[in-house]
């Protein structure tokens, strides 16, 4: 199997790390004077080129930065130490790794590394019939996702093999949702996320836990702006708005964001968040629920029954 190394050549320039990782220049010059890192080396221009494995060790800092770390706290570890603690960053939001499988997993993964993608979609297909859609959402897909964006990190996966994964894992979850028998017991659910995050596949594994709880579930994709979810709301009776985040939407303007959407809401729809935004976790306000696993779905759901006996 080809790798990154057979490919590329040794050094990048400085516009191709500012490409590869998404840290600017001046990001990555400011740290070379602050932190001694990273330590380009010049060509024959006198112009900044860097080793390979220093740009790996920089998409991984970035990884752990859209988490919520500080560069003064992460610079100076090992490529090792970096890349257990975005293992650790990712697991301690909304997903929890599991204590044993996690080789099961990586074998899993294996199948996309070596161009077999179709048996990777069947053997997907295969785990949601033998541990039940739930099980498959909480205890596979949440984990290997973390997986995966450790392989991207290190530079093992490329940026296609995690867009293959995504997609195989989008189509087996939503030829299981297709299939979910509910009474549609309430709430009725408007799921979608805000502009500028992109990331739908922690959405597409909500809507099936919330399928599989009897809630009635309105996807609107990724990317609805505020006015329009309003609308939304509005035209569908929605109950809850459950939004998903991404580990990149970290900056403060998430909570305020959040907190617009709420004015914008009737006075009884109710805003979930989940996901990774560390933003979220540390202003915590009255005007959104957060959820910070996906079985506390569960758990949201059967409150809110209690809560309206009248519509359970």
């Amino acid at each position: 199997m080809n790798t990154r190394s057979e490919f590329e050549q040794p050094m990048f320039s400085i516009a191709a790390v500012e490409r590869d990782t998404g840290l600017s220049k001046d990001t990555l010059r400011v740290w070379e004077k602050r932190y001694d890192f990273p330590v380009p080396a010049r060509d024959e221009f006198g112009e900044r080129i860097y080793p390979t494995e220093q740009v790996e060790k920089l998409r991984m800092i970035k990884r752990l930065l859209d988490a919520g770390h500080r560069p003064g706290k992460i610079i100076k570890l090992s490529a090792d130490e970096l890349s257990s603690l975005a293992a650790v960053s990712s697991a301690g939001t909304l997903v929890r790794m599991p204590a044993d499988g996690v080789d099961e997993l990586q074998d899993y993964l294996e199948l996309i590394k070596n161009g077999k993608s179709d048996e990777f979609k069947q053997t997907m297909s295969r785990l949601v019939l033998t541990r039940g859609l739930r099980r498959f959402v909480v205890d596979v897909v949440a984990p290997m996702n973390v997986l995966v964006g450790d392989a991207w990190a290190r530079g093992y996966f490329e940026i296609f093999e995690e867009h293959l994964y995504t997609e195989v894992i989008q189509v087996v979850l939503r030829n299981a949702l297709s299939t979910i028998q509910t009474s549609f017991k309430g709430p009725r659910v408007l799921l979608t996320t805000l502009p500028n995050e992109l990331h739908g596949l922690g959405l597409l594994m909500a809507e099936c836990i919330f399928g599989i709880e009897g809630a009635h579930t309105i996807s609107l994709g990724t990317q609805t702006p505020i006015y329009d979810i309003g609308l939304a709301c509005q035209s569908k009776n929605v109950d809850v708005v459950a939004l998903s985040f991404s580990s990149v939407q970290s900056s403060p303007a998430v909570v305020d964001a959040v907190m617009e959407l709420k004015r914008n809401l009737p006075p009884n729809t109710e805003v979930w968040c989940g996901g990774a935004s560390s933003a979220l976790r540390k202003r915590k306000s009255d005007d959104f629920i957060l959820l910070d696993t996906l079985d506390d779905i569960v758990s949201a759901v059967t409150n809110w029954r209690r809560r309206h006996p009248d519509r359970a």
